[in-house]
């Protein structure tokens, strides 16, 4: 594949997608660091390409784009610009719902979700005196879990033992995205000493 339609190609797949150097983790210039922090703090989802590892794309997008630096944002297959640019859309309001509009949207239907108080029942099956609070909607929960059965397990050992009570519907695609927080008792309450006080429902 030549190199300007491998760079068609991923416009084409990616509708959000910055061609920069270095790796949204660990930019290698000023330029790119800035852009990929906005982009960071909008939520949304994005792809990237480090030109510094490919250097015929590096080469080759400034004649497709007719822009010269990087980094290049496109959306949708259009530039959207530089740093500069990305920087004064932040400012001024329009950069997030540009990206809004361009992001793939979630095809779960939220009626195929486990309902939160069949969540609640599924975890105090496995864990007999589990206390149960949930934070989220549809698919994406936060599940929060206190029990006895935590006491001198290791952080990884207590979210197994809260999963292992999900499962079924996680195979399924009921849940995914899962987050959980996993507490013996005397962790809850330093947790609500410090003042993190939330309601557990039972």
């Amino acid at each position: 594949m030549k190199t300007e339609d491998k760079i068609r190609a991923q416009l084409a797949a990616q509708p959000i997608i910055i061609y920069m150097k270095g790796i949204p983790a660990n930019p290698q210039c000023g330029f790119s660091a800035k852009a990929v922090g906005i982009l960071n703090e909008t939520n949304i989802p994005y792809a990237y390409v480090n030109v510094l590892e490919a250097p015929f794309i590096r080469e080759k997008l400034p004649s497709i784009s007719h822009w010269p630096t990087y980094p290049q944002l496109f959306v949708n297959a259009e530039l959207v610009g530089g740093c500069d640019i990305i920087e004064e859309m932040s400012n001024n309001g329009s950069l997030l719902p540009l990206l809004t509009a361009a992001a793939p949207k979630k095809t779960e239907a939220a009626s195929d979700a486990l309902p939160p108080g069949e969540v609640v029942q599924l975890v105090q099956q496995g864990i007999d005196d589990a206390k149960v609070m949930i934070e989220g909607e549809g698919c994406d929960l936060t599940i929060t879990v206190v029990s006895s059965h935590f006491n001198d397990l290791t952080i990884v050992k207590k979210q197994q033992l809260v999963l292992a009570t999900l499962k079924e519907p996680l195979a399924s695609g009921k849940l995914h995205a899962v987050s959980v927080k996993a507490y013996t008792p005397d962790e809850w309450q330093a947790k609500q000493n410090a003042g993190g006080l939330l309601q557990i429902q039972s």
